[in-house]
């Protein structure tokens, strides 16, 4: 027998030796089959005999604890081999998962720790992706030769002077709305001008960076997961790695950057673009002139009006690239985990710019701008 086997009451070790491989699958497998288990209660198997272990002889011992398992416990007195627990974890995702609940029952306790785990470890990961990506930049600084301009220009041009169009538009729709609902209750006061001030100041802050970075997320965000997750599917990254290329230097670096370059660039675009939108609003539904109109503007526009929305748009797209990429890099598998990764990086995105925006809110409040 490939094994020897020791009885102390309801106990049974198992020692299997020798070579479990394909070749003596046969004779191993009718030896397992005359097995006596009756009145056994616990079983103990030493795997340090063994050895050569291939997929075959694995799955024989994970299907020997499986059945065991049900009525008996299982130890393993020796580490489990690797490809032993290849096999375990293999089966593991082809089970259906009713037969999985019912074989491994959870508490509610344990479903929440370790739904806690998971995403403690999800942040641990992405922040150390977020470090070693600042790591490479800082090196990048460093050297030259490790700069990408043509690579950046393109992402220059795909995230910002491509969106103009959308962003613009938004812009000039959302100041349209603010200036419509402002004027409505304003004018029962008689508080026409301050439609303006409405108008500048909400768009100037807070609405023309935080809409262009949530548009900037939908569109650039899903496009950088894509782009990644696709060459992780297609090896491609796997391909670089081979070669001697960091694929954060050619992948994450050249779209961080060329963000961080565009999304300011949109957000003036919007600014002015909102801006004249009210121009026109109040020009039509209040009978505003454009000169008073404009002097109003200038009047309403503080010392760091206009660059509390700038100095946000930079932290915005790093935060949004750093999404896009991180969970592009995550994909694996297949073409419905690039989906829904991509998914993923575009509501993290989204919430982590609003979050942002927040504690931006509550800072420059306590720093009186």
């Amino acid at each position: 027998m490939p094994f020897r086997t020791e009885r102390h009451h309801e106990t049974l070790r198992l020692s299997p030796f020798g070579d479990w491989t394909i070749q003596h699958v046969g004779e191993i497998e009718r030896s397992l089959e005359t097995l006596a288990l009756d009145g056994v209660r616990h079983i103990q198997i030493d795997l340090s005999g063994i050895v050569s272990l291939d997929l075959s002889g694995a799955w024989l011992i994970h299907d020997l604890r499986v059945r065991s398992a049900a009525t008996r416990s299982v130890d393993f007195l020796s580490p489990e081999p690797p490809m032993l627990r290849l096999v375990a974890q293999t089966l593991a995702k082809d089970e259906p998962t009713g037969r999985r609940e019912q074989r491994t029952p959870r508490s509610a306790v344990e479903h929440l720790g370790r739904h806690a785990l998971e995403r403690l470890t999800g942040w641990a990961d992405g922040l150390a992706f977020l470090g070693a990506t600042m790591v490479r930049l800082l090196a990048a600084l460093k050297d030259p030769r490790v700069w990408r301009p043509i690579s950046i220009a393109r992402h220059v041009y795909d995230t910002g002077l491509t969106a103009i169009p959308i962003v613009a538009l938004i812009a000039f729709l959302i100041a349209v709305i603010i200036a419509y609902m402002g004027a409505q209750q304003l004018q029962q006061f008689g508080a026409d001008i301050f439609v303006v001030d409405l108008v500048t100041v909400g768009v100037l802050r807070e609405l023309g960076v935080l809409l262009t970075a949530i548009i900037v997320a939908g569109r650039s965000g899903s496009a950088f997961a894509a782009e990644i997750g696709a060459m992780k599917l297609n090896q491609e990254i796997d391909a670089l790695k081979a070669t001697g290329v960091e694929p954060l230097e050619v992948l994450v670096l050249p779209r961080w950057i060329g963000l961080v370059i565009a999304l300011p660039l949109l957000t003036v675009i919007a600014d002015a673009v909102g801006v004249l939108g009210g121009a026109l609003l109040c020009h039509l539904l209040l009978d505003m002139p454009l000169v008073q109109y404009f002097q109003r503007v200038d009047e309403s526009i503080a010392a760091w009006t206009f660059w509390v929305g700038i100095i946000k748009a930079p932290v915005f797209a790093v935060l949004i690239a750093a999404a896009g990429t991180y969970r592009g890099m995550q994909v694996r598998g297949s073409s419905r985990e690039l989906g829904r990764l991509t998914t993923v990086a575009v509501v993290q995105a989204i919430f982590m710019v609003i979050l942002a925006d927040a504690l931006f809110a509550v800072l420059f409040m306590e720093i009186g701008i």
